[in-house]
């Protein structure tokens, strides 16, 4: 898609967006009987919705002179179909399968941007994205079969990844290696952050084994464990570093603690695992043990709610910037960002919170 299509695209998303008050935030003198919570009492609140963001003015609050030079007044720069987030140094990176794009909202400058690369970095299908300490993006882009890399000014860099048979669905930059899910490869393949070379994959299995990936859609790699969603299998599958089999989390089934459509998932500092369901349109928690703690969301009836989700990612880098929506009542550990496919609220925002004593 090229610079003019993007273009016709945005503004037809635009006009159908408008019936919508895409800026909508939560009002923080609300009383503690007004906020959405999870759990619901009278169980301790340790999930707070604090605010969507669906466009531009959740983020400058004011429309661009572009905006008003397009559509006048009623201007207003658009998500579309968010699927992958990242956030690095207070900038979120938004993967847009429908415009084949990114956005990219810095909230320390209160900006919005598309991110539309064109020659030998253009998008596809981007899915995912990561950011390595250096402020490069790695983008999984599922069409162009590659993983796409800039540099932090936004320059093509390289691009990397298997022959006609691959399918990159998710990445992750941990310290100097770059983890890839290859969706029709049925595995796990190994970067170099430096030469942008295989080093190895996992896992080494068959099917049939406890270990083996059916169809893996979505890693992450924290300091100790990688964590695999097998979208062929209903499980998270969890591996040491080096490709050991550690365990394997849920199962399918409509139950608590089960899954349908498992997406995105997250790790938190205590190794708790978040798993976005599309199917149940909500975000399950487990513990380091895979025991289910509790889930938030629930198919979209009001804010809070989840539509067609797919990805979740932690942060807590940037709790400044939506302390005003917590509760005064909470102390806001850290921030859990999902996005959704469809409706009106395209990024939620929630806090983990603990009451203050």
């Amino acid at each position: 898609m090229n610079r003019n299509q993007v273009t016709i695209c945005l503004l037809a998303g635009l006009i159908a967006l408008l019936s919508f008050s895409c800026s909508r935030r939560m009002n923080k003198n609300l009383s503690i009987d007004d906020i959405v919570i999870y759990p619901a009492p009278p169980d301790t609140a340790r999930i707070q919705f604090l605010t969507t963001i669906s466009s531009s003015l959740s983020v400058t609050g004011k429309r661009s002179g572009l905006g008003r030079f397009l559509l006048g007044e009623r201007e207003n720069l658009g998500i579309s179909r968010p699927y992958g987030l990242a956030i690095h140094k207070g900038k979120v990176y938004i993967c847009d399968t429908q415009l084949n794009a990114l956005e990219i909202l810095d909230l320390d400058k209160h900006s919005f941007s598309y991110f539309v690369p064109g020659g030998r970095g253009q998008l596809k299908k981007p899915l995912n994205c990561s950011v390595g300490k250096n402020g490069f993006l790695y983008v999984a882009d599922a069409k162009r079969r590659q993983v796409v890399v800039f540099d932090a000014d936004g320059k093509y860099v390289n691009s990397f990844g298997e022959s006609d048979n691959s399918k990159p669905t998710d990445v992750f930059v941990k310290d100097d290696k770059i983890w890839v899910t290859d969706y029709n490869n049925h595995r796990v393949d190994v970067y170099s952050t430096d030469t942008y070379e295989k080093l190895y994959s996992i896992p080494d299995s068959e099917p049939g084994n406890g270990d083996y990936l059916y169809s893996p859609t979505s890693i992450y790699v924290s300091d100790e464990n990688v964590y695999v969603v097998d979208f062929g299998d209903f499980k998270v599958k969890v591996y040491t570093h080096g490709g050991e089999f550690i365990r394997s989390v849920g199962s399918y089934g409509r139950s608590i603690g089960q899954f349908v459509r498992p997406k995105g998932i997250a790790v938190d500092s205590s190794e708790n695992l978040y798993v976005v369901d599309a199917g149940f349109e909500n975000t399950q928690i487990f513990n380091k043990d895979g025991q289910l703690l509790m889930f938030f969301g629930g198919s979209y009836k009001k804010s809070g709610d989840m539509w067609l989700p797919a990805t979740v990612t932690i942060d807590y880098d940037n709790l400044e910037f939506f302390q005003d929506f917590a509760h005064e009542s909470f102390e806001l550990k850290y921030l859990i960002f999902v996005t959704n496919q469809y409706g009106p609220d395209k990024v939620n925002v929630y806090g983990y919170v603990e009451p203050k004593k």
